[in-house]
């Protein structure tokens, strides 16, 4: 019977072992040649670690292969061959790692002249990656003695394999003191500041993989940095890449010669990394605590070197660099927004939710330029563009909450963006107006959304918060008109708003708030749908989250620890898990019916109709 499925007792690779005469070519077209080198078959594996076969194994995926083959075809063997140098095997690692000849052949691969084979570029660098972490000394002794090794990598930056090769020798180097020694190396081949060269408005190929090895490093420095307390120095990368020298570099980088939108915009995703002080954490992502925990301090240097070249990203709002008219949904758009003011108004969001000691002399300078009520005419300026509006609404939010009332720069944002900015009436402007538009048959701006939350900001911290006193004053001081419309729009716009935002979960199980403290709980009784169905979906991550690690429940709901950050605290309630259990089961209890199997049993013994059989194959 089991000729029936074509099942073989012996493979059709170990008959071609058998002859004496066997290429390699032959048994890289068999389809099981992979896993039976994964298997560890040792006559295989024996053929394939002779010295040429080796060599030419490596030729295969260094070498470009002829032209005139089809295109499909033309990479099976440099393919097949990747995947046997790095299928993780212990001989042919130690034949590969400790065979200079091998590495020889394999490094001959960066001195051919740009641009590279992308895909062979992709074996190489997988290939070279293997064997940086499974031959970490012997691969890192052999290339530490090339010289030209480091210009070579960033010679060929543009392909992308190449930024892979240098954020291996940074993150899969072990032990510690091996990796610091490595990082020492690199440090001194100038790897970041020879980067930070390559933006730059002449080098239009270089830039955007530069950028991105650039960030790929800090963020790579600063978790193994948390992660590896053991190492006795700091890592040299990171120390250089935040030193005010090298920020100055990249920003005069930046702003030297015509200003080109790559080269803006690549630079500020440099500098973005930079000012990156929160972090996702695996578990509490499952927790509802996105982004919560300030896991890095900015370094007062990276401030300094920004705080004098505010004014000409200032500039960049004011002119960005030429760009054609756009073509949308809703008409043509003369002068569209542009990547370089959407990554401007990033940057000025990532500085104002900065809190250092130089933090003072960016806040005075966005004051004297002015730059949030320009930001703010650019909001309601480009009317559908969401991208910008959530960047205006989280530059508000950074100034109204702050993490202490006695940071005298927030407070001075604070002041400015009601008096200098005139943020309250220009909600109550843009919203009378968007009222009185879809009174007369038009559409609602694609703004009002945003603007709602901004509002609702300025009213909870009034409310409540560090600078809620500040802020009351400072509506106070508004003239008699606009405080009267203010506190109408409060009690009767906004809440019928928010009202009709949400949708009371009947039966979730929810208590109602006993105090005003508890409407700072992360589960509100009112949710927006958007979010209601959101939670359900994290609810049931955490749950299988729970069951594949093997906590239990009570680590989770009746546990004393609390979850937060800059003195919020807050726990995953029962009831919530309770409620959304519920909703879990009562979905389950819909089962698909079965399909109805009336297939015959294969293994089942029966008698064999010849005649049957053949009337069946003749139909």
């Amino acid at each position: 019977m089991f000729w029936k499925f074509d099942l073989h007792t012996s493979s059709h690779l170990e008959a071609l072992l058998d002859k004496e005469d066997v290429t390699l070519i032959e048994l890289m077209d068999e389809e099981d040649v992979l896993q039976e080198c994964k298997a560890q078959n040792r006559r295989l594996l024996l053929f394939l670690c002779q010295d040429q076969c080796m060599q030419d194994l490596v030729r295969m995926i260094t070498t470009e292969p002829p032209a005139g083959v089809e295109e499909t075809k033309r990479f099976k063997y440099p393919n097949i061959a990747c995947e046997l140098l790095t299928c993780d095997v212990g001989v042919i690692n130690d034949k590969l790692g400790n065979e200079e000849p091998l590495l020889e052949t394999l490094y001959a691969f960066l001195e051919q002249p740009s641009p590279l084979n992308p895909l062979l570029a992709s074996f190489f660098s997988k290939t070279i990656g293997n064997l940086i972490t499974r031959k970490t000394e012997q691969v890192i002794s052999f290339l530490r003695r090339k010289e030209g090794f480091l210009s070579l990598v960033l010679k060929h930056i543009d392909t992308s394999a190449m930024m892979d090769v240098l954020l291996r020798l940074i993150s899969c180097v072990e032990p510690p003191p091996l990796r610091l020694e490595t990082l020492t190396w690199l440090n001194d081949q100038k790897l970041a500041q020879r980067l930070i060269e390559l933006i730059h408005p002449e080098r239009d190929e270089e830039q955007s993989n530069a950028s991105q090895t650039l960030c790929d490093i800090i963020r790579l420095s600063r978790d193994q940095a948390n992660q590896l307390q053991e190492m006795s120095q700091p890592d040299p990368l990171l120390t250089v890449l935040e030193s005010q020298e090298c920020v100055e570099q990249l920003l005069q980088n930046m702003f030297s010669g015509e200003r080109t939108e790559s080269c803006i915009v690549n630079g500020i995703q440099v500098l973005l990394t930079l000012l990156e002080i929160r972090r996702p954490v695996f578990l509490l992502c499952f927790l509802y605590v996105l982004n919560v925990l300030d896991v890095y301090t900015v370094n007062s240097s990276i401030l300094l070197a920004i705080q004098p070249h505010l004014i000409h990203f200032h500039q960049l709002l004011l002119e960005p660099p030429k760009r054609d008219p756009m073509l949308t949904t809703l008409g043509v758009l003369e002068e569209p927004l542009g990547n370089t003011r959407l990554h401007v108004a990033r940057l000025v969001a990532s500085l104002l939710y900065t809190s250092s000691a130089s933090h003072a002399v960016v806040a005075q300078e966005l004051c004297r330029l002015n730059t949030m009520d320009l930001l703010l005419d650019l909001f309601f300026k480009y009317t559908w563009n969401n991208f910008l509006h959530l960047q205006v609404e989280l530059c508000v939010a950074a100034i109204l909450r702050p993490s202490t009332s006695e940071n005298s720069a927030h407070n001075l944002m604070v002041t400015h963006l009601f008096q200098h900015c005139h943020l309250v009436q220009r909600i109550l402007e843009a919203w009378e107006e968007n009222d009185k538009m879809q009174s007369e048959g038009g559409m609602r701006r694609g703004y009002m959304g945003h603007l709602t939350r901004i509002a609702n900001t300025v009213v909870h911290n009034l409310e409540k918060g560090p600078v809620h006193t500040q802020i009351s004053s400072l509506i106070t001081e508004l003239p008699e008109d606009y405080r009267g419309r203010w506190e109408t729009f409060v009690d009767q716009t906004l809440s019928e708003t928010n009202r009709k935002n949400t949708i009371d979960l009947v039966g979730t199980g929810n208590p109602r708030p006993s105090s005003e403290d508890d409407m700072e709980s992360p589960f509100p009784k009112e949710l927006t749908i958007q979010q209601a169905f959101s939670d359900y979906q994290i609810q049931q991550m955490t749950a299988n989250f729970v069951d594949q690690f093997g906590f239990n429940d009570e680590e989770f709901t009746d546990h004393d620890d609390s979850i937060g950050a800059a003195g919020t605290t807050f726990k995953l309630p029962t009831c919530f898990l309770q409620a959304n259990t519920a909703v879990f089961e009562a979905c389950s209890k819909e089962r698909i019916q079965p399909f109805d199997d009336d297939e015959e049993d294969i293994w089942e013994e029966k008698e064999i109709n010849y005649a049957t059989q053949t009337k069946s194959r003749n139909r």
